[in-house]
């Protein structure tokens, strides 16, 4: 009998150790760019190593911008949006550059008047190309971000109102005819 009240308090006891609520399994995606430190060690000295890591911040800046950009396409447009439910092309833009700490106007008109004008034949990679699409008011409406560039064609990652978060090229005639001007952020 001892025995058996034994068992039921043991029982009892670890029984009640349980939670009644469940915890809700939360993953996260972490995003990690490219860097010259994942480059594979192809010398024979240190100091090969050494000058392997010496690189152009503007250009990592502008690579770790374009890959997170980049996590967004195929995201559809939504007005306002600035998440990967729903984006729009200044959201875009705001967001790859505040995730690297950079800090831009939340609309494509005010972004067109930070950093420096552009040549076309200049454009790197982390510009900004500024477009003015049929719109009443006659203004930049459209901003997308340069993720390849030389003199040829230039691609671009932005938010479009039919296809969403899509790249294109600047050598496709509407984006070439909307086309105002590039800036350089960085």
């Amino acid at each position: 009998m001892k025995r058996l009240i034994f068992i039921a308090f043991i029982t009892l006891l670890t029984g009640s150790c349980k939670s009644s609520k469940q915890e809700k399994k939360v993953t996260s995606k972490i995003i990690i760019a490219p860097s010259a430190i994942d480059r594979p060690f192809t010398g024979h000295k240190k100091a090969a190593a050494i000058d392997s890591l010496k690189i152009d911040t503007s250009a990592s800046k502008a690579e770790t911008i374009i890959t997170y950009a980049k996590q967004f396409e195929g995201v559809r447009y939504k007005w306002g949006g600035t998440t990967k439910n729903g984006m729009d092309c200044s959201g875009l833009v705001f967001e790859s550059f505040r995730a690297s700490n950079i800090l831009l106007p939340r609309i494509s008109r005010d972004m067109a008047k930070k950093g420096n004008e552009v040549p076309l034949n200049k454009v790197k990679n982390g510009d900004l190309l500024f477009f003015k699409t049929q719109n009443r008011r006659n203004t930049i409406n459209h901003v997308g971000l340069v993720i390849t560039s030389n003199n040829k064609n230039i691609k671009f990652i932005h938010a479009t109102t039919q296809r969403g978060v899509i790249v294109s090229s600047l050598t496709e005639n509407y984006w070439k005819t909307s086309f105002v001007e590039a800036r350089r952020i960085l």
